[in-house]
């Protein structure tokens, strides 16, 4: 190999690039330096010491955390301004001293990283990969290493093969940009994160089939839409935040379909977010540290998502308004995610709706407290928008309210609440309604007389069809005080029919004493406190029941004698 930094070419020659899903051997180059200002046989470490073995002593010493480089101060000030600029500045301070002593406590990169620059400045060859280019690019324009101060020096080498890593395989660019996270102000500032997420974007929207579902880069998910078009979400999903965001950025600036950008956005926070502790930079950070850390991770993916109406899943959308009232978010987001959620449930399923409960110390399967406040917000929205379709998210909620009742755990408030949350005229029937509060009813067989007739208050008699009636006045875990009432609009049902059939036949008079004895017999009675008086009233139903038949008979035998009369 010549005594130079390969180019692209030939690292490309010799290292053939790879797509990860298909596989290859990963991009790496050797970096040739220029000849050295010292000739020196080795770079060697004792303990938290490092030594040049050359035939000149050292006299500089730099100390990078708790190590410290023994070097010369020829070999490394002839490459680098910055420590040019130390060592003259120490110079005045040494009174004479024969070695001078730097400290580097905010080198980017670190030992690793200034290692490298040790071998570069010594004339050593220095092995990078995708991994460790990024910081050692870093380094090289902290300690301004340009060809302005010494030809061939680091920084243009570095820039050249850090081009070709980005460009060249879309594995080694999700490497370069890992590695950007422990030299994360200086990667922003030279823009390499930028450049990282560009080229993710251009590949992602460009080449959409040029990796194979199934392979290395498949998610292996069939929910997430067309491996075709989201073979890019796994790789995607492994960015922390902050540069998950930037890549998301380049991607719509690519013209993405919204859609696909938010089937990735859900992708990412259902990777990152079921763990019971938040991960960053690879550590378990402290409690207070990891909420703060969720809540601006929550407030970034609520910003960032697209604007398109229907572009982000309803129930994706419940989920980030649940983890943004845990965390805690701004109110204002919080708000503007609630109207964004109300604003769709016209169009969702019950499916939509149905949210894990994954908290400590919260029994219940879903989280029914997340639909109440959505769908109180939805009947504000409705109150403004005279268009707005009620009947539909009143089936909405019914099928959810029968979806949500079994649960053992969910408490009556709750359910009522629920149960409350639209108006009247959102449904046709209470039919579904009586379904649900009767599931859940079954469901809960310890629940207090009370508690019991709070939940069936939501229903109506007058609006239940006559096989809905007729059932409710038969179930005995409905309360004894709505079933009384029930039998008593039965009756009162009843003797209004029974008085349009009489006054047709003049038996009006006879069908006013009927009702008014048996109203009587109620008021009596109490409302019916016992099992006993509710059969005593069941059968009085069923005989004006076989006296309101009686009387329609009647009816028909006259009306026949009136035709025959006529007709004679």
């Amino acid at each position: 190999m010549r005594l130079k930094m390969m180019s692209c070419r030939e690292v490309e020659e010799e290292y053939p690039s790879h797509d990860s899903v298909l596989g290859g051997k990963p991009n790496r180059c050797v970096i040739y330096p220029p000849d050295p200002a010292i000739v020196a046989e080795q770079l060697e470490r004792r303990n938290n010491n490092w030594f040049v073995r050359a035939k000149v002593a050292s006299d500089l010493v730099v100390q990078v955390g708790d190590f410290r480089f023994h070097l010369h101060k020829l070999a490394m000030v002839s490459k680098s301004g910055y420590l040019n600029r130390l060592v003259f500045a120490k110079r005045s301070e040494s009174h004479g001293a024969s070695s001078l002593k730097l400290l580097l406590d905010d080198l980017p990169g670190g030992i690793k990283t200034f290692e490298s620059v040790v071998n570069f400045c010594y004339g050593f060859n220095v092995d990078v990969t995708a991994t460790t280019i990024a910081p050692l690019h870093c380094a090289a324009n902290f300690l301004e290493m340009s060809d302005d101060l010494h030809h061939g020096n680091l920084i243009p080498k570095a820039e050249a093969f850090l081009s070709f890593a980005i460009f060249s395989s879309w594995k080694d660019t999700f490497k370069v940009l890992k590695s950007c996270e422990s030299v994360s102000p200086w990667a922003k500032e030279l823009r390499i994160v930028k450049r990282c997420s560009d080229a993710i974007a251009w590949k992602a929207s460009t080449v959409p089939k040029a990796f194979t579902p199934g392979g290395e880069n498949s998610n292996g998910n069939s929910n997430v839409g067309d491996s075709t078009n989201t073979w890019w979400f796994q790789d995607i999903s492994t960015l922390r935040i902050d540069h998950f965001i930037q890549v998301i950025e380049s991607i719509k600036r690519r013209g993405t379909k919204p859609e696909l950008i938010g089937l990735c956005i859900a992708h990412w926070m259902a990777k990152w977010f079921p763990r019971k502790t938040f991960v960053f930079d690879e550590l378990v950070v402290p409690k207070h540290l990891a909420q703060k850390l969720q809540r601006i991770t929550v407030e970034s993916l609520i910003n960032m998502l697209p604007r398109e109406k229907n572009s982000v899943s309803c129930n994706f959308l419940l989920c980030l308004l649940k983890l943004g009232l845990t965390t805690k978010i701004d109110l204002a987001l919080s708000d503007k995610l609630e109207t964004r959620v109300a604003s769709m449930l016209e169009q969702c399923s019950v499916q939509d709706l149905l949210v894990k409960n994954n908290e400590d110390g919260d029994d219940t399967t879903h989280d029914v407290g997340i639909v109440i406040r959505v769908v109180q917000a939805y009947v504000v929205l409705s109150m403004k928008n005279s268009g707005a379709r009620l009947c539909n998210v009143g089936r909405l909620i019914d099928g959810y309210l029968a979806m949500v009742a079994r649960e053992l755990n969910l408490a009556v408030d709750n359910f009522k609440s629920l149960l409350d949350a639209l108006p009247k005229n959102a449904r046709s029937s209470d039919n579904s309604l009586y379904r649900a509060i009767d599931m859940y009813l079954k469901a809960h067989p310890s629940l207090t007389e009370e508690e019991r007739a709070s939940v069936c208050t939501a229903m109506e008699y007058h609006r239940l069809s006559e096989d809905a009636r007729q059932h409710a006045m038969r179930n005995d875990r409905l309360p004894l005080k709505i079933v009384t009432e029930f039998m008593l609009l039965e009756q009162v049902m009843m003797a209004r029919s029974m008085l349009v059939t009489r006054s047709n036949i003049n038996l009006r008079t006879t069908t006013r004493t009927m009702l008014k004895v048996n109203n009587n017999k109620v008021l009596e009675r109490g409302f019916a406190t016992s099992q006993n008086e509710i059969k005593m009233i069941r059968r009085e139903v069923e005989n004006m029941k076989m006296q309101l038949n009686q009387l329609q008979m009647c009816k028909l035998k006259l009306e026949k004698q009136v035709k025959s009369s006529c007709f004679k």
